[in-house]
């Protein structure tokens, strides 16, 4: 086995977004179905240390920095968002939102259906609904162990954790072919339209910026800030009613320093820091998560299993084209948070950005798009799933379980 450190990972996942970078930039392929970078170089390495793996030779990564570049990312949502753009975005916050709780609910029903016709246990099919899939492996995790502990459902944490790897996985790929499947039906704004002003946010990652060391330094006190205030909030509110996911946490610490510093007139965010800072984040993470992926796990899952997630992600593709695209009205910003939706309706809010991103940088802005996924995927998706969840726990048909 091969042990990579700290610094054995970061050059690990340096060279996997040079990787994702090259391979993008020369295969037709990756670059016409819009794969993210992060994506394409992170899911070639995880291939190779798959067949690494069945020689019996396993690399493992130190993984210490993810939890910390995801948070670092999250601060950085936060800071991008002011409240006036908030209450711009206010109906279209809502109206995706209709959107992505419609998903939840019928991501669970079809996974209980299908279990239960395959003859699998229900909460197997619960497991592999909105909990792995819109939750991701922090809320598989949880739900997978209290599974085991309370309905004595046996390799509940390990059927979520696959699940999960399985829509992270997926999320990044059909995010950028349904954006294009529904670009290729409106208008696009052009690259042109970003020429008379600086990019903002995550819209353009690869754009240049202006910036100065102590601007920069300004910037990363603010995400340190926010990291440091957000990890305490989320100690306070641990085990109570009101316990929240930590990187929501500071997430909120971010928008409370971008608006509070703004309104008592102390300090203005530069936006361009926050998005160099927020997307080398962003890539990094990523990364680091796709190249870190247990493959083995995936090849482990039972047929019926993977009927199951398969069908999960038909559904989720099927449910962007023929909802999220229309509710959001027909146009390129709905094409956009197509992809986005794609993204954390399967994997997670990163993969989502990441989805938008490799869009954005080919057909244009879209600032609304990246005002609502950010908020909805990273702030309300987990609250929401977790009402629904135990929404469906406590229905009858669980009763007997």
């Amino acid at each position: 086995m091969l042990q990579l450190d700290f610094y054995g990972t970061l050059v690990a996942a340096s060279l996997v977004l040079l990787l994702g970078r090259a391979l993008v930039t020369r295969v037709g392929f990756l670059r016409t179905y819009n794969i993210p970078e992060p994506v394409a170089g992170g899911l070639v390495v995880a291939l190779g240390l798959l067949v690494l793996r069945s020689l019996d030779i396993e690399v493992r990564f130190d993984t210490s920095l993810q939890t910390p570049l995801m948070l670092a990312f999250f601060a950085t949502i936060g800071l991008s968002a002011d409240f006036a753009s908030l209450k711009r975005g206010g109906r279209v916050v809502g109206v995706f939102l209709l959107a992505v709780i419609g998903l939840l609910i019928i991501q669970n029903a079809m996974g209980i259906g299908l279990a239960t016709a395959l003859g699998l246990d229900p909460l197997m099919g619960l497991l592999t609904g909105s909990i792995t899939l819109a939750g991701g492996h922090g809320t598989g995790a949880a739900w997978g162990a209290t599974f085991s502990e309370k309905f004595g459902l046996s390799s509940a944490s390990e059927l979520a954790m696959a699940s999960a790897t399985f829509g992270l996985v997926l999320g990044g790929l059909i995010g950028g072919p349904v954006a294009r499947l529904l670009i290729n039906r409106v208008q696009t704004p052009g690259l042109e339209q970003e020429k008379p002003r600086l990019p903002k946010g995550f819209e353009q990652p690869n754009k240049e910026r202006s910036i100065t060391p102590f601007s920069f330094i300004e910037t990363l006190a603010l995400i340190s800030v926010s990291l440091l205030v957000g990890s305490l909030l989320n100690g306070l509110l641990h085990e109570t009613a009101f316990e929240l996911p930590t990187f929501v946490c500071v997430l909120f610490v971010g928008v409370l320093l971008r608006n509070g510093l703004s309104a008592l007139g102390v300090y203005q965010v530069f936006e361009r820091e926050v998005s160099v800072l927020g997307n080398v984040s962003l890539s990094l993470f990523l990364a680091i998560a796709l190249m870190s992926l247990k493959l083995w796990d995936l090849a482990a899952l039972a047929l019926p299993i993977f009927i199951i997630l398969a069908t999960q992600t038909l559904v989720m593709a099927l449910f962007a084209i023929f909802v999220t695209f229309r509710v959001m009205g027909s146009n390129y910003d709905a094409a956009v948070l197509a992809a986005g939706h794609c993204g954390f309706g399967l994997g997670a809010t990163p993969t989502a950005i990441a989805n938008m991103q490799a869009v954005t940088q080919r057909y244009g802005p879209s600032q609304i798009a990246f005002l609502v996924v950010p908020m909805v995927g990273a702030f309300f998706i987990d609250i929401i799933n977790v009402i629904v969840i135990k929404m469906y726990l406590a229905l009858p048909f669980f009763a007997a379980v």
